[in-house]
């Protein structure tokens, strides 16, 4: 007969006893109170142990590159400082991101879950710089903008001179003093047949301007030039009224590289005219003033805007032909050959030339990311390491963003990145490795994997620019990747080495017959473009997508090329979230503008404009946010308005419900007794005057003094909402409502003038 052994554990009540016998009654009960709370502290802790120790497993198995998740964090953060409202909200942002960088330290100290310590502590500390960054930027360099439109005289310096023919002026930026006698940074347009040679950087000018405060959005979704202006230092933008007098010269020497830009630019274009002179002179300088409005907008449509604009694909292709030229020259000294690494002095002559060729076409933001990431690619060739990673993107977008973090919020930097983000991930991917990997095969195959392969990038960078396009710009071509196909090998191999090679035959006046080829590859170009772009379904609308669906967009994509292995799967989660917000979104059926003098209803497809504006700008940005393409039909020939000199009614019915709009069009006086008894008759008034108090709507009153407080509205009937301008600004230098906000001139011209 066998007996169990007695447990070697003993109970609580065991060891109570014993505790009481040993050390008395009070200790005791301490004892165990303290070992039964460790226990529920271990109980309820374990899954969350189990969650962090996972999360570190999963951030060591993955093999990632830590550096361009700090860029990301630092991305983070300065897209936070946009979306939240003020300094508040702001410190607050940085407090959490400064806990979580402290919990990272703690479980550091602790030996526990090294990995997600130093992510956590790493992307706190990214994030509250992020944060910290915009804002000093913001303190340094916004310019509070004019209180009110103005007529101003004035003597000014030029700062910087645009030529822009296609519109037939020329844009200066100008350094004055306002009313007060406060200096401020001014730009101003000046037509074409005033503005004289004399007109350069450095000159001093007396004119008499039409100024306005730069202006917000027109309508929810629409351009926010009034952010681009405060980050630029622009305190108003206006237009010339009268001549324009030079009071001072140029001084010597301060023409610079802007009077070389220039001066290259109307080389090209008196060698090469029409169409194809004006993209050779943007391909030359960096010069877009002279392309004419249909080439851009068959361009756009066509997925290949991105070719006018200087950035990677330009300064690549000076950068690779400059380190190659230089690397075949080189090879034929022998002397150098044998003294001197080649690949290494190659390096540092095409680095010169892709700095020299960023500062000559103007160093916008792409193009300078797109030089920093070629100078480190070199480098990484002349130090035998792979060029095409992840780290070299993230030490490019570092650099852009401590010298211009506002980009973040522009489409310029978004779809600069995303295109080289999504070529990196790409091509550093298993399966695309093992495509492209050299082996025996018949001479044909390679280029044919080649072509392959740069028509699978081309529906890559479509995809991932896709939700970048459509939330700036509402519309995309959906032919881009195969428009794509022909025009980046024709303007690489073709139009860009055939006008550098027409340029240096111009030093001996023999570069006519290039400069035939060139046009003739230019005009190909163009030819390809109009003719993607006048295909049935060539263009995609869609309305305003919204922050969150966009920031779902972002942040899946980000998680899809940045991560590795098996957990990059989880990244489609949010993108397919974000497809379903962005395809849910509907139209809204009005839109009114921040002055209440253009209203667009939306109906049966068509936009009914209340103005016949002659703004395209207006009439253009209606049309863009109602996702609906072709002119505006005015209300007053819609069925469903009855219009007077004064007043329109409209009805739209929606879902088995009808509304009444009443939207004012004149500017003669109503008794007001009449105007109260027709607004008791709607659910929403419009008008761009105040309204008395009597005028009581059902629903909505956005007259005057409620539009210089929200801006421009987006009105859903079905669900009831409103959307303003005023949501997405927060306490921001540059929104002071839109009170002031320019009318008649800015209606010309649009806010960017």
């Amino acid at each position: 007969m066998t007996t169990q052994p007695s447990s070697t554990v003993p109970s609580d009540d065991a060891t109570s006893g014993s505790d009481l016998r040993s050390n008395g009654g009070a200790g005791a009960a301490y004892g165990a109170a303290q070992r039964r709370l460790w226990q529920v502290v271990a109980v309820m802790s374990s899954p969350l142990a189990r969650v962090a120790q996972g999360l570190d497993r999963s951030l060591g198995d993955a093999a990632l590159e830590r550096g361009p998740w700090v860029i990301v964090g630092v991305i983070a953060g300065i897209a936070a400082w946009f979306v939240l409202p003020g300094p508040v909200a702001w410190m607050a942002a940085i407090g959490v991101a400064l806990g979580f960088a402290v919990a990272g330290v703690l479980l550091l100290r602790r030996d526990r879950v090294p990995d997600l310590a130093l992510a956590l502590l790493a992307l706190g500390l990214a994030v509250a710089f992020g944060i910290g960054l915009i804002w000093a930027r913001s303190t340094s360099v916004g310019a509070p903008a004019i209180e009110r439109p103005q007529m101003l005289t004035m003597h000014a310096r030029i700062l910087e001179r645009e030529e822009q023919p296609a519109r037939e002026r020329v844009r200066l930026v100008l350094a004055a003093r306002d009313e007060q006698g406060e200096a401020i940074k001014l730009r101003v347009n000046v037509p074409l047949d005033q503005a004289s040679p004399a007109m350069q950087r450095g000159a001093v000018i007396g004119l008499t301007a039409r100024l306005m405060p730069p202006a917000p959005p027109l309508v929810p979704g629409g351009y926010d030039f009034a952010r681009a202006a405060w980050f630029q230092g622009l305190a108003a933008t206006g237009s010339v009224v009268g001549t324009v007098e030079v009071i001072a010269p140029a001084p010597r020497g301060w023409g610079g590289i802007a009077a070389v830009q220039r001066n290259l630019s109307a080389h090209v274009r008196s060698q090469l005219g029409g169409s194809a002179g004006s993209i050779a002179a943007a391909f030359a300088s960096g010069d877009r003033g002279a392309i004419a409005e249909a080439d851009e907008v068959a361009m756009r449509d066509a997925g290949l805007t991105h070719l006018l604009s200087i950035s990677g694909l330009h300064v690549s292709a000076v950068v690779a032909a400059a380190y190659f030229l230089a690397l075949k020259l080189l090879a034929l000294w022998p002397w150098l050959a044998l003294r001197v690494r080649l690949p290494v002095v190659a390096a540092a002559l095409g680095a010169l030339a892709g700095i020299g060729y960023t500062l000559l076409t103007g160093a916008e933001v792409p193009t300078v990311r797109s030089c920093a990431a070629a100078v480190l690619v070199l480098v990484a060739l002349a130090l035998g390491r792979e060029p095409l990673t992840f780290r070299l993107l993230a030490v490019a977008a570092g650099f852009v963003l401590l010298l211009w973090p506002e980009s973040v919020a522009g489409p310029s930097f978004q779809m600069s990145f995303a295109a080289v983000l999504a070529i990196v991930a790409l091509h550093n991917s298993a399966p695309v490795r093992a495509f492209l990997a050299p082996r025996e095969e018949v001479w044909f195959m390679r280029p044919l994997r080649g072509g392959v392969m740069l028509l699978v990038t081309g529906f890559v960078i479509e995809i991932a620019l896709m939700p970048i396009v459509l939330f700036h710009f509402h519309r995309t071509g959906m032919y881009g990747a195969l428009a794509n196909m022909v025009g980046i090998p024709l303007v690489t191999f073709v139009s860009m080495p055939l006008i550098a090679l027409a340029l240096l035959f111009d030093l001996v006046g023999l570069g006519a017959p290039v400069w035939w080829l060139a046009g003739a590859s230019l005009d190909l170009l163009l030819g390809i473009a109009h003719l993607t772009a006048s295909q049935p379904g060539s263009v995609k609308l869609a309305p305003h997508m919204g922050g969150l669906a966009f920031g779902l967009f972002v942040a899946g994509g980000l998680w899809i090329a940045l991560w590795s292995g098996r957990g990059r799967f989880w990244g489609f989660v949010p993108v397919l979230i974000a497809t379903i917000l962005m395809l849910s979104t509907s139209r809204p059926d009005v839109l009114v503008s921040r002055d209440g003098r253009d209203v667009a209803i939306i109906e049966d497809g068509r936009l009914m404009s209340l103005r016949e504006s002659q703004s395209s700008y207006a009439s253009d940005t209606l049309a863009e946010l109602g996702a609906l393409d072709g002119p505006p039909l005015p209300l007053s020939q819609w069925p469903g308005a009855r219009c007077s000199a004064e007043f329109c009614v409209a009805t739209i019915e929606r879902e088995g419900r009808r509304y009444r709009l009443l939207l004012a069009r004149g500017r003669e006086y109503v008794t007001e007794r009449d105007l109260a008894a027709a607004c008791a008759r709607v659910d929403i008034v419009v008008a761009d005057r105040w309204l008395p108090y009597s005028c009581r709507p059902r629903w909505l009153k956005a007259d005057r003094r409620m539009l210089e407080k929200t801006g421009g509205l987006a009105i859903r009937l079905s669900s009831r909402e409103v959307e303003t301008v005023a949501q997405g600004q927060g306490a921001h230098g540059w929104w002071h409502g839109a009170g002031g906000v320019p009318r008649e001139a800015e209606r010309r011209t649009g806010p960017d003038q």
